[in-house]
């Protein structure tokens, strides 16, 4: 956008003195607004509506353009409300509230779900365009009313900087590693990946598993006592969040995403394959789109230890699949998921690039 030519204006709830910094870095101007990332509490919601039209109207946009579940649902309404002649949306995925649940639904996700989908369906419906990441998500919408086929454009993911992620060698010489990255949600197969971890470590020791990511606070979220006795037990290692991953998916074998949190096109498998990395992810909407089974990787069900073990196994027994597959992936990458080409397909269907 910057680039085109346009004056942006990046708001969040969260800046900090760096996130300005590098806000500011790329030719935005970070401003502050107020809003609460998990909580539902509708007086604090509809407050923070009202405020955020406040700044817009102040600001004055031509457009905005609006990405993640509440910045879609509550930017799209204080736009609306604020006048902003153009209003685009992104959805990256559906998270909580549309995710498989852990053992019997309960009727609060289920209230949840309902409520969600009648918010989009009053924000959506006040937005000129709504991109989607796969085609799961797009269904979903048409199909309960939340918008229409017209102002639905579907989109490859968010995309890597290609260039920034760049092939690094096969790991196998040393013995396998199987890396996972993510937010430690229980939705995002945390807990299959241990328990895989630990029947393929019953056969082979010297195989190593690693986990990326920092504690949540979403109602999905593991805990700190549940992280530390996997690592007491020596099943997997946790180094928490770390700034830059690329050193560890260098390090790496195998990236494992088993993922049934309802997904956008997950941007870590994108960045593992632009490593040349093979990919070990769930047959659910968004993982699906970056596997071709048995080509860059292996599709799994959702919830099953026994298939995510099964599969990694083959990586263990047979080490050529690695750098094979892995090459495969890049190549995906390179196809699919380019940034650029992404950003200038969304660019010309907000009519800010030719």
């Amino acid at each position: 956008m910057v680039g085109s030519g346009c004056e942006v204006i990046a708001l969040a709830p969260d800046f900090d003195d760096a996130s300005s910094a590098e806000v500011r870095a790329i030719g935005a101007e970070p401003v502050g607004y107020s809003l609460s990332r998990t909580g539902m509490n509708p007086f604090r919601d509809a407050a923070d509506i009202l405020r955020l039209a406040f700044i817009l109207r102040r600001l004055g946009p031509d457009m905005t353009f609006a990405y993640a579940p509440k910045p879609v649902i509550y930017g799209t309404l204080a736009a609306w409300l604020a006048r902003v002649p153009q209003r685009y949306a992104l959805i990256t995925g559906l998270g909580y509230a549309f995710a498989p649940p852990v053992g019997s639904e309960s009727m609060k996700r289920r209230f949840l779900r309902d409520i969600v989908i009648r918010l989009y369906k009053a924000a959506l419906k006040r937005a000129d365009k709504v991109f989607f990441q796969n085609e799961d998500d797009r269904e979903l919408f048409i199909s309960a009313g939340a918008v229409s086929a017209g102002r639905s454009i579907r989109v490859n993911g968010t995309g890597v900087d290609l260039h920034r992620w760049s092939p690094a060698p096969p790991v196998s010489n040393c013995g396998v590693t199987f890396l996972l990255a993510a937010r430690l949600l229980r939705e995002k197969g945390v807990v299959e990946f241990v328990e895989a971890a630990r029947l393929v470590k019953e056969a082979h020791h010297e195989v190593r598993f690693i986990l990326l990511g920092g504690l949540d606070t979403n109602p999905g979220a593991l805990s700190s006592a549940e992280i530390g006795s996997w690592v007491a037990e020596g099943i997997v290692d946790w180094p928490g969040h770390v700034p830059d991953v690329r050193p560890w998916l260098a390090e790496a074998s195998v990236f494992v995403l088993p993922s049934y949190y309802r997904e956008g096109v997950p941007r870590s498998i994108q960045e593992a394959m632009a490593m040349a990395r093979p990919i070990i992810t769930t047959d659910a909407p968004g993982c699906r789109d970056t596997v071709i089974d048995g080509n860059n990787g292996f599709l799994i069900p959702v919830r099953s230890a026994e298939a995510l073990a099964a599969a990694m196994e083959r990586f263990v027994l047979q080490p050529e699949l690695i750098d094979s597959m892995g090459q495969a992936s890049r190549r995906m990458a390179e196809e699919r998921f380019d940034a650029r080409e992404i950003n200038q397909a969304i660019l010309r269907e907000m009519g800010i690039s030719d």
